[in-house]
C-alpha cells in the first residue's frame, strides 16, 4: 500500500519533466509489481509446487534489493523536491517522498527477517 502511494503521487504530477522523478518513478512500479507477484505467490502457496528454487535466498535477494534500490530512490525523491511558488506539485512530491522513506524502512526490515530466515536454513 506505501509503495502504492509512492507511485501515485508522483504519477499525479509532471514527473516526465523532470528525470529523477523517472527514476523514483521506475523503481516504485518495478518494486510494487515484484510484491504484488509474491504475494499471490505465498498466499496461493504456489511456492510449495516449486521446491527447486531456494524461496528463502530468493526472498533475501529480493528484499535487499528492494532496500537499496529504494533507498537511493527515496534520497534522489527527497533531494529533488523544491518549493518553488509556480510550482503546484511540491506537495505531492514531498508525500511520495516522506512514504518512499517508509516503504525503504519497510523493505529493511524485511530484509532482515529474510537473512533470519535463510541463515537459519543454512545452519540446518
Amino acid at each position: 500500500v506505501l509503495g502504492l502511494l509512492v507511485w501515485t503521487l508522483i504519477a499525479g504530477t509532471e514527473y516526465f519533466l523532470y528525470p529523477a522523478f523517472g527514476w523514483v518513478m521506475f523503481v516504485a512500479v518495478f518494486y510494487w509489481v515484484l510484491t504484488v507477484f509474491f504475494l499471490i505467490i505465498y498466499m496461493t502457496m504456489t511456492y510449495t509446487r516449486i521446491p527447486q528454487v531456494p524461496w528463502t535466498m530468493v526472498g533475501l535477494c529480493f528484499n535487499g534489493s528492494a532496500f537499496v534500490l529504494y533507498l537511493i530512490a527515496a534520497i534522489v525523491d527527497a533531494s529533488s523536491v523544491t518549493k518553488d511558488l509556480a510550482n503546484h506539485n511540491y506537495n505531492s512530491w514531498a508525500a511520495s517522498s516522506f512514504f518512499a522513506f517508509l516503504v525503504t524502512s519497510c523493505y529493511a526490515g524485511n530484509t532482515y527477517f529474510s537473512f533470519i530466515s535463510w541463515r537459519s536454513r543454512t545452519l540446518q
